[in-house]
């Protein structure tokens, strides 16, 4: 795999794994390793073969699309106008979160140095500096993302470097809720944690003379990454904490200081991996908007600027009340985008005859219907 290739993969990993890492542990740690894990391993492969069907319309239907062509090309006018009414609810959401966790970072970081600026103005310059840089084109996004993930991965493994000694096998072992409708709850957190598919268009687009194979090696690879990195943070907070400490926390703030109390450095490196986690998945998901809009509207690059963060900024500022309510909703959203529309774009275009077919996902009939099934289980999760 080139580095090109690599670059796509960490763009995959950046785009999932998000700030939500650091709360993973709070929500699977009462269940105990051996069920906590056999859930975020399910929910890995279905969220990884739902993200191969949709390479595989994405291939299929011709390479170098946005989604709005990949829903016409596959289901229709109706499927399209469907496809881009979810899409643009997720992202623009996605995106409204994300500056205002951005801005509130970026305000704090300037106010340390001196420079005063509201909580506004630093909303506003972080949308128009990262927004440059996507509308910069795949290729910067590619650069910048492997310096921040490197980053990232670094400290990361400086913070296990101090955790590990302290794990006990005592507290891996123990579980404090054996409730299974309350650990089918915590599937939407997990699947968020996943949520890397609006990528893969922009992906498919930018690694044009890539092989079908080696597209898929990108996506579970890059796909693969977070596991990881999820599966060793939970086992070694785990390991550090009982299930009733870690389930008291409130909010991942207060995680973070039990464990600052007894190593002050991981307060900053802990803060700083969050707001790097923040900034790779803005620029993740604004790479999918900025190309959504570039193939739906066909205009130069500084309009499609001015029409991909206007309105997520605007809601930022203007309706944040509001949409801290809605976005409970996005996973919903997540999960229809993420999986019910690429097997149906899929199934449609296997019916297809003519239809040039370069490259199928693996696992034929059955894993269409264990597709389907995930699908499910995850509505299920959301409204148990």
């Amino acid at each position: 795999m080139n580095l090109k290739l690599i670059g796509s993969s960490l763009i995959i990993s950046g785009t999932a794994l998000g700030a939500g890492m650091l709360a993973i542990p709070m929500v699977l740690a009462q269940f105990g390793l051996l069920w906590g894990t056999a859930l975020m391993l399910f929910i890995f492969i279905g969220t990884t073969y739902a993200a191969l069907l949709l390479l595989e319309a994405s291939i299929n239907v011709g390479g170098g699309l946005g989604m709005n062509t990949i829903a016409r090309k596959s289901l229709g006018k109706g499927g399209q106008l469907v496809t881009n009414g979810l899409l643009y609810a997720l992202l623009i959401c996605l995106l409204m979160a994300y500056i205002l966790g951005a801005g509130d970072l970026l305000n704090k970081l300037l106010r340390n140095i001196g420079l005063d600026l509201s909580l506004v103005q630093s909303q506003i310059a972080f949308t128009l500096i990262a927004g440059v840089i996507v509308a910069s084109g795949t290729a910067v996004i590619d650069k910048i993302n492997r310096a921040l993930f490197a980053i990232m991965l670094f400290m990361l493994l400086l913070t296990l470097v101090f955790l590990v000694p302290g794990i006990s096998l005592d507290n891996m072992t123990q579980v404090s809720n054996s409730n299974p409708s309350e650990l089918i709850q915590t599937s939407a957190i997990i699947f968020t944690s996943f949520g890397f598919m609006v990528v893969i268009p922009s992906l498919v687009s930018y690694n044009h003379e890539a092989t079908p194979k080696q597209l898929r090696n990108m996506v579970i690879i890059g796909s693969s990454i977070p596991l990881v990195c999820y599966l060793i943070w939970l086992y070694a907070v785990v390991g550090n904490l009982t299930p009733e400490q870690i389930t008291h926390f409130s909010n991942v703030s207060e995680l973070i200081s039990v464990f600052s109390a007894e190593h002050s450095f991981i307060n900053l490196v802990l803060s700083s991996f969050t707001g790097l986690a923040l900034l790779t998945s803005f620029l993740g998901v604004a790479m999918a908007l900025f190309t959504q809009n570039e193939d739906t509207f066909k205009q130069n690059k500084v309009v499609t600027y001015v029409i991909s963060f206007i309105l997520p900024l605007a809601g930022a500022i203007f309706a944040a009340d509001q949409f801290l309510a809605v976005l409970s909703y996005a996973g919903i959203i997540l999960v229809f985008l993420a999986v019910f529309i690429p097997l149906a774009m899929v199934i449609k275009l296997r019916q297809t005859d003519g239809q040039t077919k370069n490259y199928l996902a693996e696992g034929g009939v059955a894993m269409l219907i264990f597709s389907f099934i995930f699908g499910c289980f995850l509505l299920i999760s959301q409204v148990i």
